[in-house]
């Protein structure tokens, strides 16, 4: 073990080699990432063991959006509204600063939130409601998991034993069928009708109109049950006044490969038809996303998987760090501060499952931070209108269409993670037309001028490398140790060697960080 503690602290050190100087650490970052590699969240065993970490890693979270934001906290003590959902849900209204408080405010009120929040849980699957996490120019960038099915409506504790494939499921134990649930279930008519009316209500009345979906299949199928199902393929069409945009991503099993080839994910490509590798469909859905929330409308944006804990996080967290490198949002933040807000907020308190998902090689938290250096350039920075807003005009304006590759397609397989895919933009009966895939040419907003958004740009790129050298070096030292299993002959020194190559710690030049 010493060998192996040498070859970690050596790992580190070439994180600072390699991008200078290490910028200054979180002091709680180690302790939350020991936390998070050790155990799994729970909002009922926030008070157990371990409770006095989880409760630090609680009140910084609540501190950090507090240096940027007035927010109100939604209470989920003892997890009474999702039971892996955080204790102190943070429901941002608007930005402190002076500058922003008068721009842009939000009008939803806490109490009617709450009790949509209540009244809807049960809609989506594990009861992961439409949560919102970031907030954009006054829109509201939310999570969730996926629309629950007849398997879990009929009894949520049935429902995980199925889903999890066994008694070891980690959350059968979570959330018991109350009197009220089993009387909103004894209406089978009507019942999809009430509660994803409510989840309706809910998306509506946080401006939500954007749903983009990572599922690979329509509907999640164990032992021939339909356990969960997704907005688009939803039979009675109630979603069909919010723009859903299918964006089929790999699943965390994917992430093995991602492991098992050092950490490589340029080339690593799943069966799609467009033949985009890892990292060019992270790079053009992050970029989707950006578009969206960076529109001239009011409108919000929800992103979901399945569970909502691997998949959704990711992206989440990219927007998150992205929209902070630019200075948009959490603007306050230091590298190392944001880097802590986002592993402890979107990853941990949100139940991410990192303990299993290391013990399977399935390093998609990893591969989140570690891509960081893929979205430094300027294509991804929200500090820009569109080009064709300079130029004369010749259509309609900016619009979906630029980023989307739409194809109307069956969309009929339930079990589709060997299916080829393009991306697919499902809209309200009233869209119309067949559009093609072409790069959006990025400008500098109006109000800067080229030298001062070059220098911006410049300052993104470094932002995101520094967030990247810290949580590289305080994985390494952590949950590297974890994530790479002894070998046969023991040579874990070898081992962390290999991780750190391919992280980017050893044997490449500065700049390709």
């Amino acid at each position: 073990m010493a060998g192996a503690r040498a070859a970690a602290a050596a790992a580190s050190a070439g994180a600072s080699a390699s991008s200078g100087n290490q910028p200054p650490q979180e002091p709680g970052l180690g302790e939350l990432l020991e936390e998070f590699s050790r155990t799994q969240y729970r909002a009922k065993d926030g008070s157990g063991t371990g409770g006095s970490k989880v409760e630090r890693i609680e009140k910084r979270c609540l501190e950090l959006f507090g240096r940027d934001y007035c927010f109100s906290v939604i209470p989920n003590t003892n997890g009474d509204i999702c039971g892996h959902y955080p204790r102190h849900i943070v429901f941002l209204e608007y930005e402190s600063s002076e500058k922003e408080k008068d721009t842009f405010e939000s009008t939803v009120q806490v109490s009617k939130l709450q009790d949509l929040i209540h009244r809807s849980k049960m809609a989506r699957c594990r009861g992961r409601f439409v949560c919102p996490v970031i907030l954009f120019k006054g829109k509201h960038i939310c999570r969730s998991a996926t629309l629950a099915g007849w398997g879990e409506l009929y009894g949520r504790s049935g429902y995980n034993y199925f889903f999890s494939g066994g008694a070891d499921d980690a959350w059968a134990d979570v959330e018991d069928v109350t009197e009220e649930d089993c009387a909103l279930r004894s209406g089978d008519t009507h019942l999809f009708d009430k509660v994803r009316g409510y989840d309706i209500k809910l998306l509506r009345y946080l401006s939500v109109k954007y749903i983009c979906d990572l599922m690979v299949e329509n509907k999640k199928v164990k032992f021939g049950m339909n356990v969960t199902s997704s907005e688009k393929v939803d039979k009675a069409q109630r979603y069909a006044d919010f723009t859903l945009l299918s964006i089929p991503y790999p699943g965390c099993e994917f992430f093995k490969e991602y492991k098992d080839r050092d950490y490589m994910a340029e080339g690593l490509i799943f069966n799609w038809k467009q033949c985009w590798d890892l990292v060019q469909q992270t790079q053009n859905y992050l970029k989707l996303l950006l578009s969206l929330v960076n529109s001239d409308d009011d409108s919000g944006l929800l992103v979901h998987c399945i569970s909502g804990w691997d998949r959704t996080p990711l992206f989440i967290s990219l927007l998150r760090l992205s929209l902070w490198a630019d200075g948009l949002i959490h603007t306050s933040l230091k590298p190392a501060e944001i880097l802590y807000l986002t592993v402890a907020y979107d990853w941990f308190l949100f139940g991410h499952m990192l303990v299993d998902r290391l013990s399977k090689g399935e390093e998609i938290f990893f591969f989140c931070f570690n891509f960081l250096k893929h979205i430094t350039s300027e294509e991804f920075s929200a500090l820009k209108t569109q080009r064709r807003k300079s130029l004369p005009a010749r259509d309609g304006g900016f619009t979906l269409e630029d980023i989307c590759m739409l194809r109307r397609k069956d969309r009929g397989s339930t079990t589709s993670l060997g299916s080829d895919f393009s991306l697919v933009m499902e809209s309200s009966p009233g869209a119309t037309g067949s559009f093609t895939y072409e790069a959006v040419e990025l400008v500098p907003a109006g109000a800067l001028t080229q030298a001062a958004w070059l220098a911006a740009l410049s300052d993104r790129e470094t932002r995101l490398q520094e967030v990247r050298s810290a949580f590289l070096a305080a994985y390494s030292s952590t949950v590297g140790l974890r994530a790479v299993a002894p070998s046969p002959s023991g040579a874990i020194g070898g081992l962390l060697e290999q991780f750190a190559r391919g992280v980017g710690l050893r044997g490449i030049s500065s700049n390709a960080l």
